[in-house]
């Protein structure tokens, strides 16, 4: 179709089952269309804040993970894992904060050397009570500071919490991936998103990343073909 990578789940690897991985890992290292960025970091059973975050069991996950996409040859992962990084009722915010500034640092010490960079991804309210907005994950990427750590930002998202796309501009140094979805959260070109607004701040911003289009699908030989004219038309 000429896409030019493929976005895949993480976990989809099974990395803590080592008899699925080693049967998962080949079929990514020989895709036809190279893995470049992979999504959902995280197993829902894998908390990283609150009281219930197993630090051994977090750590070794982190290890297999940069050694896996590294071995992949992939460059980017997004953290979103909503369902990980909720803050539970009762635990203090300032605490949950901590816990997640020191698992970015862990994971870009890990990444370090890799070729890999994670990228914090902001998610609605809906999906999570921790980061919001790209200015939000900015600030998180500023406290670790580390040049395997930055953000993404989700048109998805950001529609849904009225994010103004000016931030794209005001955080340009920081972004390193984006992702891409139209009204519904279905593909790109069926909806009403304001795509030129968009693609204007993005070009301001001098963004030159990569950008994957992550939504439902209904349709997919129709809409994968016309969603991904639609994405070089409007990018130029």
């Amino acid at each position: 179709m000429g896409f030019d990578y493929i976005e895949c789940a993480l976990v989809s690897l099974n990395l803590e089952n080592e008899e699925e991985y080693a049967a998962k890992l080949p079929l990514f290292m020989d895709s036809p269309l190279p893995v470049s960025a992979f999504n959902i970091f995280f197993p829902g059973d894998i908390k990283v804040v609150g009281p219930e975050v197993d630090l051994e069991r977090l750590q070794r996950y982190i290890h297999k993970a940069a050694k896996a996409l590294n071995q992949i040859g992939a460059k980017t992962v997004v953290l979103g894992s909503g369902r990980s990084r909720n803050i539970p009722d009762g635990w203090e915010r300032s605490r949950s904060e901590e816990q997640f500034v020191q698992l970015l640092s862990h994971i870009g010490e890990e990444f370090a050397g890799t070729g890999v960079t994670l990228v914090i991804e902001p998610l609605n309210k809906k999906e999570s009570n921790l980061i919001n907005s790209v200015s939000e994950a900015v600030s998180f990427a500023k406290q670790v500071n580390h040049p395997s750590v930055r953000v993404l930002a989700d048109f998805y998202h950001m529609d849904e919490e009225k994010e103004s796309l000016h931030t794209l501009i005001d955080n340009k140094s920081w972004l390193h991936h984006i992702h891409l979805a139209d009204t519904g959260r279905f593909s790109p070109g069926t909806g009403q998103y304001p795509y030129d607004q968009f693609v204007a701040a993005l070009q301001t911003a001098g963004y030159e990343g990569m950008i994957s289009a992550e939504c439902t699908v209904r349709d997919p030989e129709v809409e994968q073909r016309e969603s991904l004219a639609f994405m070089k038309r409007v990018f130029g």
